[in-house]
């Protein structure tokens, strides 16, 4: 016996309808892999849930490059427009985008825990599973981060501790140098000494000796005083 066939149109009962959203999702997406690996074909499938949940399909070249590849085919085509058909794509694109931004909002406000009235017991498992991929991630980047930061110190540390070896060489050489300075000045202060020491014995030996040559001098004219008075009282 045939299965009946089912109306078109929304399920009232969120049950009902999630039940029939996962089942055909599912079913969406096994096709859409069927297709992109029996025809060779490029395919990107994204599927926004009433909760705003997203789900993505994409085939072996990326989602990236197919995303790119569309906006190149719709930019080509768009050109070939009459311009009230370009006007009505333009809306529509607008359209898009909004849905998409107001899907991202609402994404982004319950990851931040707010507007889960109406989230199943699913979705906010799906919801607790991004936040710790968010929180797994940031901890890494920054542990990244700081272990680039240590490195640097220590490269940093290793320099200014390498330039300290090398002025404390300089700083030895020049205490060497000082010393044999002093030890130079200290030669030649006392050869300035000995030298200023041997004129002046040499000045005090010529002064003796002139003061010798002068004693007998000094005894004759003595001697002639001398006689000069007795002969005054004789």
């Amino acid at each position: 016996m045939g299965r009946g066939k089912i109306a078109i149109e929304r399920i009232d009962n969120a049950t009902n309808r999630q039940v029939t959203f996962s089942k055909r999702r599912g079913g969406l997406m096994k096709k859409a892999r069927e297709l992109a690996i029996l025809c060779d074909a490029d395919l990107a499938l994204i599927v926004f849930s009433s909760t705003g949940r997203l789900y993505d399909f994409a085939s072996s070249s990326g989602m990236e490059a197919i995303l790119e590849r569309y906006q190149e085919a719709k930019q080509e085509h768009c050109g070939v427009l009459n311009p009230t058909s370009e006007a009505k794509l333009w809306q529509r694109e607008v359209t898009t985008l909004r849905q998409q931004v107001q899907n991202l909002q609402h994404n982004n406000r319950q990851l931040l825990g707010e507007e889960l009235s109406g989230s199943t017991v699913r979705d906010l498992q799906f919801l607790v599973n991004q936040v710790e991929m968010s929180l797994h991630s940031v901890r890494k980047r920054k542990e990244q981060v700081m272990a680039e930061e240590i490195h640097e110190l220590n490269q940093k540390g290793f320099l200014i501790q390498k330039e300290n070896i090398e002025l404390g060489k300089k700083l030895s050489i020049a205490h060497e140098r000082n010393i044999e300075l002093q030890k130079k000045l200290s030669g030649v202060m006392r050869s300035s000494e000995q030298k200023d020491s041997g004129s002046s014995s040499k000045a005090a030996g010529e002064l003796l000796m002139s003061t010798r040559a002068c004693e007998p001098r000094i005894i004759i004219d003595l001697e002639l005083c001398q006689q000069e008075h007795e002969d005054e009282y004789t």
